[in-house]
């Protein structure tokens, strides 16, 4: 059997799976819709919740985006990691002791405002539209090459896979979801990690691949002297071509920074991530949720680093000082997708890698390493097989919470918070699973004409989390004097100047380098500044301003000290 046959196998089991287990926990009322009647262990909220963090972004983009970007890319990997720390310390136990469906409802409760609600839902509802967009890009491009199709119709397809698996369950039926496709992410990562391991450095522990003998098999691979360690021959390699060493960058260090900690209080802000704690029984298994995802979450991430080397080395070893009638399999196949391409600038018919773009001949979307990576070391058809299923799987189980948050932001807070507060509880379902269907239409349209990869889209949708969310929550929980106008202004402000930057370098992207950015900030990290923004002006104007009443101070006292509560 071949790789299309193979593909069709795992794909179609798989997803056969996910909807059997869909039907089987479909939500019948509000409370299963939106956080799953509040009955699931930490483990498996933890484990949920991994799949809903390792989406497309993280099984695709970026080792994609390290193998491209080297040292850079890896501000992707410790910012989003080392976000699931701050949401463990400062935010998870707390809001879960809040004990609401959605982000919008604490900030409305919080700071005693429908205003400041409605500023709310406006940032939920863009920070998920945002990341929704990314991971239905990503669904495309597995879809593409799977179908053998352009990525303007996998979009199509790939949309109404997503709207498939929100309307249908739920959070309930998600979780239940996500459960499964953790399993088939994890496996779909680490099977051909594994073998490329044992295959350049006979070792099947691939976190410690890049730093062991390549194996002669995996020296004549690379066409190098034997004896060397993986990232040597990927350094000497690199430094002939002109490439960005794997342990270097070219960015300014004040952009990593700043990238690693809008990706870090972005994760403490993502709505379709805290609601997740709000499916839990007890308040102290928020925080064990959190603890448990970060075990799950490890699991690929620790491995990311090794599997962008393994890339690097593939694109390589298949591509550079080849004859273009020799082309790799790989490369042929998506070059009929649009996301990789060939121009013989010199007319010798020899392709060539530079880090020069004026010289350099071929053009690979970072998206596509990973799913290429197979097909590179000449694995067997089952594994590249496995690998789209495990990113379908990735794509679809974020894609799914994020539509569910959308939808809960514009049913459960907008519509009968606002407009019809009467509303039944079947109505109020039915007006979520049209906002659902309503957000992958718009999302499909916004996948069409991607302005960057994967991951740096994902880490817009970061961007706004933190210069929206993250201080408002964090002073609403720690310090009783924030107030509703601090909260609205601090808000709209951090908002306001995040998506104008990103905005500007959007239409702009021929501007999109260094010596344009502000400060030497890009705009993957710009939701820093935007973060800090939204501090100073909640922190000033809440002083400028009278304090909140007293019920609202025992409110925030009651999340931290239930005794002083009950004085």
């Amino acid at each position: 059997m071949g790789i299309t046959g193979w593909t069709w196998l795992a794909v179609g089991g798989t997803f056969a799976l996910y909807a059997g287990v869909a039907l089987w926990s479909k939500a019948h009322s509000a409370v299963e819709y939106y956080v799953a009647d509040r009955t699931l262990h930490p483990a498996v909220a933890g484990m949920a919740t991994a799949t809903d963090w390792m989406s497309a972004a993280s099984f695709m983009s970026m080792a994609g985006l390290v193998a491209v970007m080297g040292r850079d890319g890896a501000s992707y990997l410790m910012g989003w990691t080392g976000g699931y720390v701050l949401l463990a310390v400062l935010l998870a136990p707390y809001l879960r002791k809040y004990g609401k469906y959605t982000v919008p409802q604490f900030v409305g409760d919080r700071y005693y405002s429908d205003g400041a609600r409605f500023v709310a839902i406006l940032c939920a509802i863009v920070i998920s539209f945002t990341y929704v967009a990314g991971q239905t890009r990503g669904v495309a491009i597995v879809l593409a090459r799977l179908l053998d199709v352009p990525v303007a119709t996998a979009v199509v397809i790939g949309a109404l896979l997503v709207l498939l698996f929100a309307v249908m369950g739920g959070m309930k039926g998600i979780t239940a979801v996500q459960v499964t496709q953790y399993v088939v992410v994890i496996v779909a990562y680490l099977v051909p990690a594994i073998l490329l391991a044992l295959l350049l450095t006979d070792s099947p522990a691939v976190p410690l691949a890049p730093g062991r003998p390549l194996t002669p098999e995996g020296a004549a691979w690379l066409g190098v002297p034997a004896g060397q360690t993986l990232l040597q021959a990927l350094g000497g390699l690199s430094r002939d071509l002109g490439l960005v060493p794997l342990t270097a960058g070219a960015r300014p260090r004040i952009d990593v920074f700043c990238t690693t900690a809008a990706l870090m209080v972005g994760t403490a802000g993502l709505p379709h991530i805290i609601i997740r704690f709000f499916t839990v029984p007890k308040i102290r298994d928020a925080r064990a949720t959190a603890a448990w995802a970060l075990v799950f979450i490890a699991v690929l991430y620790l491995a990311a680093p090794a599997v962008a080397s393994f890339a690097r080395a593939g694109v390589i070893a298949t591509v550079h000082g080849h004859r273009r009638a020799d082309a790799p399999a790989w490369l042929l196949e998506w070059e009929r997708t649009g996301l990789a391409s060939f121009q013989d600038r010199n007319g010798d018919g020899i392709m060539q890698i530079s880090g020069d773009p004026a010289v350099n001949e071929v053009k690979v979307d970072p998206d596509l390493l990973v799913l290429a990576l197979p097909e590179m070391a000449k694995l067997p058809a089952w594994v590249v097989a496995l690998v789209a299923a495990g990113a379908l799987a990735a794509a679809l189980g974020t894609a799914a919470g994020l539509v569910l948050v959308i939808a809960a932001a514009f049913s459960h807070d907008l519509v009968r918070g606002y407009l019809a507060p009467r509303l039944s509880e079947r109505a109020e379902l039915g007006w979520a699973r049209a906002a659902a269907f309503a957000t992958v239409l718009a999302a499909a349209l916004g996948a069409l004409h991607p302005p960057a990869a994967v991951a740096q889209i994902v880490a817009w949708a970061f961007g706004f989390a933190a210069s929206s969310f993250f201080p408002v929550i964090v002073l609403g929980i720690f310090w009783r004097r924030a107030t509703r106008e601090g909260a609205v202004a601090g808000m709209i402000a951090g908002m306001t100047v995040t998506a104008l930057y990103l905005a500007w370098f959007t239409v702009r992207r021929d501007l999109n380098v260094p010596a344009h950015w502000l400060f030497g900030i890009s705009p993957e990290g710009f939701g820093a500044v935007g973060a800090v923004v939204n501090a100073v002006v909640t922190i000033a104007v809440s002083l400028a301003s009278r304090p909140p009443p007293e019920e609202v101070q025992r409110l925030v006292a009651s999340l931290r000290y239930p005794r002083e509560a009950r004085r």
